[in-house]
């Protein structure tokens, strides 16, 4: 039996055709990969890797679809049916040449990153890469999505017609989309100027809010800042465009720190120096590069010593200079006690006179 020409044998032929056309994709598919996988073995470039392990997903289903794609006009069907199969197979290739896309923006990323290791102890040029490079990669994954995204609602034939019949208001359409999209226009041209200008790394160590913390990530509207005892502090991105902080490690890792002492004014500031300075030979957080100790204050009971010195980054520098207060403080305790801060008082009258008298017979009793 058949209807206008169609009929069971055709259906068995166009979904055989059908199904041959998808096992041979993935036919394909297994024997193309093996051989790449087989020659990526032999050689000893992380490129090739990067290729294979990010494109053999999505060219599982790439494959199959295209040729499904090339065999849907020879099929069998009704007009009508034919039409919305078609229509759906060209949907789900863009899709898949959308994830092709996007995993090539991957591969791209670990070729370049693979040789910068945010891990080392001298990472500024690491971190500078791996903030470019991640905020870039965010930036070309949105263009990636919403170019796919109009491609596919751009296959319909009434969206078709209202995208022309919009390009006719086209300028009051721009100015209203550009007020409504300002903020998010905002945030995505901050991202960028972010990865050009780097005012910010990953890893930096920063002062925001009040707040020590390391940058832990960058995207697009905020920006992660991992506080040293492991919060979170979520920015938004356009805040370190638009407001004053601090960065540590802007130029290089290296921090300068400091120890204040509060000390007697008999205190012996050149045999503090010299101790301070064998303090800081054994410890291991100096980095050995810069050293000191200065009188930087007095007031009408004591006298201010700061203590300078030197070390890797911001965790040693902290470190270091818990260290050198304890050792200090220690070191003052044991052999200038008399020199810690002390509050001196002037007795007159009566009762001063009567002080002196007692310490006088309490001397002549002594001798």
């Amino acid at each position: 039996m058949q209807t206008d020409g169609f009929g069971f044998s055709t259906l068995f032929f166009s979904l055989a055709l059908m199904a041959l056309a998808v096992f041979a994709g993935f036919a394909l598919h297994k024997g193309l990969f093996r051989l790449l996988r087989q020659l990526t073995a032999k050689t000893k470039n992380r490129w090739d890797d990067a290729l294979v392990k990010h494109l053999e997903v999505p060219a599982r289903l790439l494959l199959p679809l295209f040729l499904l794609l090339l065999v849907v006009p020879a099929l069998r069907l009704p007009p009508q049916g034919g039409e919305i199969l078609g229509h759906l197979v060209g949907l789900a290739f863009i899709a898949g040449m959308t994830w092709l896309l996007v995993a090539a923006v991957f591969v791209l990323r670990d070729v370049v990153l693979h040789k910068f290791d945010v891990n080392a102890r001298d990472n500024l040029r690491a971190r500078t890469m791996h903030t470019q490079i991640n905020v870039l990669v965010k930036v070309l994954l949105v263009l990636i999505i919403v170019i796919a995204t109009a491609s596919m609602l751009m296959t319909f034939e009434k969206v078709r017609q209202i995208g022309v019949s919009l390009l006719a208001s086209a300028g009051i359409a721009g100015i209203i989309l550009g007020f409504a999209a300002q903020k998010s226009l905002a945030t995505l041209f901050a991202g960028i100027q972010i990865a050009i200008t780097q005012p910010i790394r990953l890893d930096d160590v920063v002062i925001v809010e009040g707040e020590w913390g390391r940058i832990e990530e960058i995207t697009l509207t905020y920006v992660v800042v991992r506080i040293w005892d492991l919060r979170r502090l979520v920015v938004p991105i356009t805040y370190f465009i638009e407001q004053p902080f601090q960065n540590w490690t802007r130029v290089t890792a290296d921090l300068l720190g400091t120890v204040f002492i509060y000390a007697d004014y008999r205190i012996p500031v050149a045999a503090v120096r010299e101790q301070l300075h064998v303090f800081l030979q054994e410890s291991e957080h100096w980095d050995g590069k810069v050293w000191g100790l200065q009188v930087t204050n007095t007031t009408d009971r004591s006298v201010e010593l700061r203590a300078l010195m030197s070390a890797a980054d911001a965790g040693i520098a902290w470190n270091l200079r818990c260290e050198v207060r304890e050792k200090l403080l220690a070191w003052l305790q044991a052999n200038y006690a008399e020199c810690l801060p002390r509050v001196r008082t002037e007795i007159e009258g009566e009762f001063a006179d009567a002080l002196a008298a007692g310490a006088r017979e309490h001397s002549g009793t002594a001798t």
